[in-house]
C-alpha cells in the first residue's frame, strides 16, 4: 500500500470518528465562527503531534527493535479494539449528533483557546498520534516515514477546513443514523485492516 494513501487512511479514520473536537468545529462553522482560525488551530495541533509521533516518537521507536515490537503490539491491539468499537456502533447505530445553534461570536483568541482545551485536553489525540500513528512510522523506512506524513497531514487538513466550510451541507448528513453506521463500519475496517498488519510486523520481527 502506498504509504501517503495508508496515512491518510489511518489519519483519515481516526479524526472523523465522532467526539467533542469535531462536534466544535461543525458547530463553529454552522455558526460562521471564526471557522478558518478553528480549523488552522486543529490541523496545527495535528501537524506537531503527527510531526512527533512520526519522526520523534517513530524514529526512536525504529531503532530499537524490542520497542517497535511492544508499541506495533499495543498500537495492534488499541486499533482492533477501535474497530470493535466502531463495528459495535454500526450495528447498534449509537452514533448520533446534535447541534443546537445560536447566534453568538466569540472573539478570536477565545475561540483559539477553547479550540486547543478541546483537542490537547482529550488524551486520546496522544494516544492516536504518538502511540498508533507513531507506532506504525517506527517500522517504516525514512523514506517512507516522510510519505505517511504527508498522508496524516493531507488528511488532517483536508477533514478539518472541509468540515468547518462544509457544515452546513454536512450536518443533515450526520444527523441520520445511516450515515453513522456507514462510517462507523468503514472505520472499523480500516482499523482491522491496520492492526492486523502491525500484529504481523511485530510477530515477524519477533519470531
Amino acid at each position: 500500500m502506498n504509504e501517503i494513501v495508508r496515512g491518510a487512511l489511518i489519519s483519515g479514520s481516526l479524526i472523523v470518528a465522532i467526539g467533542a473536537q469535531n462536534v466544535f468545529v461543525l458547530k463553529q462553522g454552522l455558526l460562521k465562527n471564526n471557522i478558518f482560525w478553528v480549523a488552522l488551530t486543529c490541523f496545527l495541533c495535528d501537524f506537531i503531534l503527527m510531526t512527533l509521533g512520526i519522526l520523534g516518537v517513530g524514529s526512536i521507536i525504529s531503532s530499537n527493535e524490542i520497542a517497535t515490537v511492544i508499541l506495533a503490539v499495543v498500537g495492534g491491539l488499541f486499533l482492533l479494539f477501535y474497530g470493535f468499537k466502531s463495528f459495535r456502533s454500526s450495528w447498534l447505530a449509537t452514533s448520533s449528533l446534535e447541534i443546537q445553534s445560536d447566534s453568538k461570536k466569540t472573539p478570536i483568541y477565545k475561540t483559539i483557546a477553547v479550540t486547543l482545551a478541546i483537542t490537547l485536553l482529550n488524551p486520546h489525540v496522544y494516544l492516536d498520534t504518538l502511540v498508533v500513528i507513531g507506532g506504525v512510522a517506527g517500522t517504516l523506512a525514512w523514506d517512507a516515514k516522510l510519505q505517511f506524513l504527508i498522508g496524516t497531514l493531507l488528511a488532517s487538513f483536508i477533514w478539518f477546513f472541509a468540515l468547518g466550510y462544509g457544515s452546513r451541507w454536512l450536518i443533515p448528513f450526520f444527523k441520520k443514523p445511516s450515515a453513522w453506521r456507514i462510517l462507523d463500519f468503514f472505520i472499523g475496517c480500516v482499523m482491522f485492516l491496520i492492526a492486523y498488519q502491525l500484529l504481523k510486523f511485530a510477530a515477524q520481527t519477533a519470531f
